[in-house]
């Protein structure tokens, strides 16, 4: 007899209740290595794959691609031969065998009505929001003003899912819209649902501003190019421009701890750490991994780190831990051309900084009056007015600017 072994969908993260599965990369009856990639799943934290915890064969495939689940929800079984052809041929129903979570990531169907019922016979929205919906599913829905009871409800027992309120929201009445022969229409990917809600959440809470530095860089092309030969060989990554402004980014923040803080609710955090969170562009969408106590790496350290994450960002190899605490943003579109950006704040962050492209340009040198030709970009700051006032902002930036001019390294 073929042991049955319960493959589960795994918690991403403590605060994770639940994932999407994106891909199955085996089908029922494929034999599978350990540690070889079984599907792809997307949480709020991460996109990742999940490997086989041992050889084996695909017995039964029970959550759909597409399919949102709450965590430790089987997702398949994996056994040690392989399946019988009627097993192979029978169609695999997306039963989602969950075990119970913990009492704080627990997520209830709908119980029968005697048992629910408040006071006088009829049931409270509150025990109905309960019943039906995970704490990400409430949140969600209150952000974009949505009952949930309004909602119908495609999990188990009427479960109202997280792939239900994106549907609402998405399938909302928002004006009439113009359309012609020649359009497509396609589903969103996971990706891009999850990105739209977080940028609409974020315009939502932090009161934007933005403010913007011309930066001399010369200074900073003179020490790259010197140190360029040979670097790749030696640390494994090229050497650009982004771990000089991580760099000085560090070291501003220190003398600016106010650039380094969250709003909770009345009060401020400022945080020990200066953890730099950096926007890495995918086919469909961005991550934004995180280097960690960025201030205490030298320029070495900072060009590894940013390079290791940016290549397993892109082959969906991150832990969730990588991708969770960040204390500030930085994205440099400029690899693209961008001159000038300003972009939405990532909560519960108060800033992220922009790195325009590093082009060269006629300038005219305040000492001297001399036109000369200098390594010039833009830096934007976008930031939260409700705790970082314009003097603060530009003070920051001042700093930073000065930094950059006048390299250390």
């Amino acid at each position: 007899m073929t042991t049955e072994e319960p493959i589960r969908m795994p918690q991403m993260g403590e605060s994770i209740a639940e994932g999407t599965l994106v891909k199955w990369h085996k089908k029922v009856g494929d034999k599978v290595s350990r540690d070889e990639t079984l599907f792809e799943i997307s949480t709020d934290k991460v996109d990742t794959e999940v490997p086989s915890p041992r050889d084996g064969y695909i017995l039964r495939i029970l959550v759909k691609e597409g399919e949102t689940v709450p965590v430790h929800t089987v997702v398949c079984l994996l056994g040690g031969s392989q399946p019988a052809q009627s097993t192979v041929a029978a169609p695999t129903p997306a039963v989602p065998l969950a075990e119970p979570a913990p009492a704080r990531e627990s997520v209830s169907t709908a119980a029968p009505a005697a048992q629910t019922a408040a006071p006088g016979g009829r049931e409270s929205a509150e025990d109905r929001l309960r019943e039906k919906s995970s704490p990400l599913v409430r949140r969600l829905a209150a952000e974009h003003g949505i009952v949930i009871t309004s909602v119908a409800g495609s999990g188990t027992g009427g479960r109202v899912t997280k792939e239900d309120i994106l549907r609402h929201i998405t399938e909302k009445p928002s004006g009439a819209a113009s359309s012609f022969e020649d359009d497509r229409i396609e589903p969103m990917t996971v990706m891009r649902q999850r990105i739209a809600e977080h940028m609409v959440a974020s315009r939502r809470t932090a009161a934007h501003v933005s403010t913007i530095f011309e930066v001399d860089l010369t200074e900073v092309r003179k020490s790259k190019d010197s140190l360029s030969p040979g670097f790749a060989e030696k640390h494994g990554v090229k050497l650009t421009y982004l771990p000089f402004v991580l760099s000085a980014v560090s070291k501003a923040l220190r003398k600016h701890p106010k650039l380094n803080a969250s709003i909770e609710g009345k009060s401020i955090r400022y945080h020990g750490e200066v953890n730099l969170g950096i926007a890495v562009a995918l086919d469909d969408g961005l991550i934004v991994p995180v280097v960690r106590r960025a201030d205490r790496l030298d320029l070495e350290g900072l060009a590894r780190a940013v390079g290791d994450l940016a290549q397993r960002a892109r082959s969906k190899q991150l832990k969730p831990e990588e991708v969770q605490g960040g204390t500030f943003t930085v994205t440099n579109p400029g690899v693209f051309g961008s001159l000038i950006g300003t972009p939405i704040i990532s909560q519960p962050q108060v800033a992220i900084l922009c790195l325009g492209a590093v082009t060269k340009r006629p300038v005219v040198l305040e000492e001297t009056d001399a036109i000369a030709i200098r390594s010039m970009a833009y830096l934007s700051l976008s930031f939260d007015h409700r705790l970082i006032d314009g003097a603060v902002a530009d003070r920051f930036m001042a700093e930073l600017k000065t930094l950059l001019e006048t390299p250390t390294v």
